[in-house]
């Protein structure tokens, strides 16, 4: 019986902008090791695919809004290794800011350490902050970034698979404790890259990381039919959810790819109370915390126009930048404008609904309510799973751990344990086999 997925998205105090404003938010989770391990027990009891860390290599918001600091992903996954032992470790990492040797490294290493249980969210970071930290004027376009991203990815398989699974021998008698035969550089010559190899480290427990994408462009979900295993989106209705996961998994199929093999998870931002005034109460206190001139600038940034344009109590200007003039993260920008237009929303009223999950689907309810939702969603072709974003941590991943998982355990539709050891397990995908001279 086809099962339900979860994947918990680890965020400081959670996911409504306002959440480390509640009394009881501890407003330095975001650099505590003790906070990141509690929540990905909590998940890891539940019986989660998955926790997953965002990130990216710039200043995120105003330090003035909510906690900024990030620690660096997979260094604080490779200490949850520690503590967990079956859950998967998906960390973000740039295609646009790192090289491909380093990080392919850094994910092989994190596979090792776990016992197979790595994941790589792979992003082509937009902005032009992030790339001034890295010595360029401006960002590079849209377009060259997934260029770059896709030979990334072609140079970081091929690394991981530049030992064969039987290289390592260890045999003392003899002396000998690696296959040179078995071992094999790349010889990688590209537009963007020029890489050697072979990798330092054999082929790890999963041979490759899981391979996870979260753009909705069409650069971005063509990258994802071509590469992404598990693919992270922001959906706010059904039927926007219904036509991404039928065009991702037709994408998919044209090019050969099983799309089963794609597992999509929409973004959901439960609000739970255990009766639906409770839920609304918890909601209405969190908005009430939004800070406005923040957001406002935010928004401005993300629409490519000046914040002085934006009025609080008015709805979104109609002249508008296009899609094919944004050249940072062009599918959010669309996701807002089109969810502001549909709704006939001001920009407070707008600033209300991001401030709760940033253009993903906000749901506040009872426990059965949120489970019926996402019930309602994987049964009828908008979802295999969900990337679950407590409005609140911990509390939030308490509530839906506590009373929603085990109802759709009940109903049938959720693992009561986990069947295997593998991050690739859980997501009922196999392990890549290997190609070319050492297969």
């Amino acid at each position: 019986m086809r099962q339900l997925h979860f994947n918990l998205f680890l965020h400081d105090t959670g996911h409504h902008e306002a959440s480390w404003r509640l009394p009881e938010s501890d407003p330095y989770a975001n650099l505590s090791l003790a906070a990141h391990q509690h929540l990905a027990k909590i998940a890891e009891e539940a019986k989660f695919d998955s926790v997953f860390l965002a990130d990216s290599p710039v200043l995120w918001s105003d330090p003035g809004r909510r906690p900024a600091g990030k620690l660096e992903p997979t260094l604080l996954l490779a200490a949850l290794v520690a503590t967990t032992s079956r859950i998967g470790l998906i960390a973000t990492a740039s295609t646009s800011y790192n090289e491909p040797y380093n990080l392919a490294r850094r994910f092989a290493s994190l596979d090792h350490l776990s016992g197979g249980r790595a994941g790589w969210n792979i992003v082509t970071t937009a902005g032009e902050a992030a790339a001034r930290n890295f010595g360029l004027d401006d960002q590079p376009l849209h377009k060259a970034r997934y260029e770059r991203a896709d030979e990334f990815l072609e140079v970081s398989t091929r690394l991981w698979d530049s030992w064969a699974d039987d290289a390592i021998v260890a045999d003392k008698e003899a002396g000998v404790h690696a296959r040179t035969d078995r071992v094999r550089g790349i010889n990688h010559r590209g537009a963007f890259f020029r890489v050697d190899g072979a990798l330092n480290l054999p082929r790890s427990p999963q041979a490759h990381p899981l391979l996870v994408q979260a753009g909705s462009s069409e650069d971005g979900k063509d990258f994802a039919a071509k590469w992404a295993e598990a693919v992270f989106t922001a959906q706010p209705t059904l039927s926007e959810s219904q036509a991404f996961y039928a065009d991702l998994k037709r994408r998919a199929a044209a090019l050969g790819r099983n799309p089963d093999h794609v597992v999509i998870l929409p973004g959901i931002v439960p609000v739970i109370g255990d009766t639906p005034a409770q839920a609304r109460e918890l909601e209405a206190e969190l908005d009430r915390l939004i800070a406005p001139q923040y957001a406002l600038a935010t928004i401005a940034h993300t629409l490519g126009v000046d914040p002085d344009l934006l009025s609080l109590d008015r709805p979104l200007p109609d002249d508008l930048p296009g899609e094919e003039q944004i050249e940072g993260a062009k599918s959010r920008r669309t996701l807002i404008v089109d969810w502001a237009r549909r709704e006939n929303l001001t920009v407070r009223q707008l600033i209300g609904k991001l401030g709760g999950g940033r253009g993903h689907r906000t749901f506040t309810g009872t426990p059965v309510q949120v489970a019926d939702t996402i019930q309602h969603y994987f049964e009828n072709g908008a979802a295999d799973g969900f990337n679950i974003m407590p409005a609140v941590l911990p509390s939030g991943i308490e509530a839906f751990a506590g009373k929603v998982v085990p109802i759709l355990q009940e109903r049938g539709l959720f693992r009561t344990e986990y069947t295997g050891t593998m991050l690739r397990e859980h997501y009922g995908l196999p392990r890549p086999a290997l190609e070319g001279a050492l297969a």
